[in-house]
């Protein structure tokens, strides 16, 4: 990808800036190049759209802030262990009973002070493999393997069927994305797994899903699977952000269907290789995507910026690739090829003139969205429609 002359400006512009460092302090730049690598890709979809606003449109909608070493949405803790550092998600239910086998005692109430107690006396290695086994979303701050962004599109969705098994945020915006370059998007949830996302901001769970359809199948029955079959047979995209297993026990085989000439967008926290669980904020710091304050701590950048990282460079991959191709993209890969090799210092600070921030001669933009138009459907709405209209019934 060709450079962008000013890395310090697309962040400043980006809002990702004014979600960055301790609540009481400046707003820092992040390290890396990741708003100009966003102003990059988005110059290669097919549609005009502001790659940098996309990372922390999200905290357009819920209105977070800065936290320091708490994730603006308040799920994640950067933590430090016996020997580095570690970030951590505690967003679901039944996590804090996971955290409890993690450290090898139930936890009621808040679970932090038995995490925090837990880490100090652990290595990172530690962590990651015990993290895996358990299913949780935690992860040592550390280098990850870059992935290659620098596939051009050349490919023409109208009207190519996506079918989008994804949830929250990185998924979504890929699905999304695509169906802005023209292509009808079905969004497929189960009865007992809806998208988690419905329930928390309806502004922007409508901005990702504006236009499309939703379907809702069972996978435990024989009904539901040969539904879901059905479907991604009749796809020309298919985008989910699961891990391997899990669609494989929908009876699911992505290399099969890719064989079969569908263009299979795969999205997980590390990998199809890995096992592990990681949610945007947990991800993106655990990949070194943290500014280091002048103590040297991390902390996090933006609003799970690697969500909308990966799903923007989802979509550009996925219009760059043939159909009957099977993209793996990690997570922490996507937000790893947007940083500098070696150790990072202390984050370039902000400062306060003329009533607004300023790093670099660039004012520090606040969060905001694309516009929303349309409605996003309701969960099941267009089931029957959409399987008449590819042949099943």
């Amino acid at each position: 990808m060709p450079p962008v002359a000013d890395d310090t400006a697309q962040w400043a512009s980006s809002g990702v800036v004014a979600l960055t460092g301790h609540a009481d302090g400046p707003p820092l730049v992040p390290p890396g190049d990741a708003a100009a690598v966003a102003l990059r890709l988005a110059r290669r979809l097919p549609f005009p759209v502001d790659g940098p606003a996309l990372l922390a449109e999200r905290a357009a909608f819920t209105g977070v802030t800065r936290r320091g070493t708490r994730s603006a949405g308040g799920h994640a803790r950067l933590l430090p262990t016996a020997d580095g550092w570690a970030a951590v998600s505690c967003a679901r239910p039944d996590d804090p009973a996971l955290f409890g086998a993690l450290v090898e005692s139930p936890i009621e109430g808040d679970p932090w002070p038995a995490i925090t107690a837990w880490l100090a006396g652990h290595t990172g290695a530690d962590l990651a493999d015990r993290a895996t086994l358990l299913g949780l979303a935690a992860t040592p701050v550390a280098p990850a393997p870059a992935v290659d962004l620098g596939a051009a599109p050349g490919r023409r969705v109208d009207g190519a069927l996506v079918v989008d098994f994804s949830a929250l945020w990185a998924g979504p915006l890929c699905a999304r994305l695509l169906g802005l370059a023209g292509a009808r998007v079905v969004k497929v949830e189960t009865p007992s797994r809806p998208d988690g996302a419905r329930l928390a901001d309806a502004g922007f769970y409508r901005l990702l899903h504006a236009g499309h359809r939703s379907v809702v199948l069972d996978p435990a029955t024989r009904d539901g699977r040969a539904a879901m079959a059905g479907l991604v047979a009749a796809a020309d995209f298919v985008v989910e952000a699961s891990r391997p297993r899990a669609l494989a026990g929908f009876g699911l085989d992505a290399r099969a269907c890719a064989a079969a000439g569908t263009t299979w967008v795969s999205i997980t926290a590390a990998g199809r290789a890995s096992d592990r669980v990681g949610f945007g904020d947990d991800v993106a710091a655990g990949a070194g995507l943290v500014a280091r304050d002048a103590a040297g701590t991390p902390l996090f950048c933006g609003d799970a910026l690697a969500d909308p990282l990966t799903g923007l460079a989802a979509a550009v991959l996925a219009l760059s690739a043939p159909p009957g191709t099977l993209l793996d993209v990690p997570m922490a890969g996507v937000v790893a090829a947007t940083l500098p090799p070696g150790p990072v210092g202390p984050a370039p600070a902000a400062e306060w003139a003329g009533g607004r921030w300023v790093v670099g001669g660039h004012e520090v933009r606040a969060p905001r969205h694309g516009e929303v138009t349309g409605t996003a459907p309701a969960s099941g709405a267009d089931t029957a429609e959409v399987l008449r209209e590819v042949g099943l019934s």
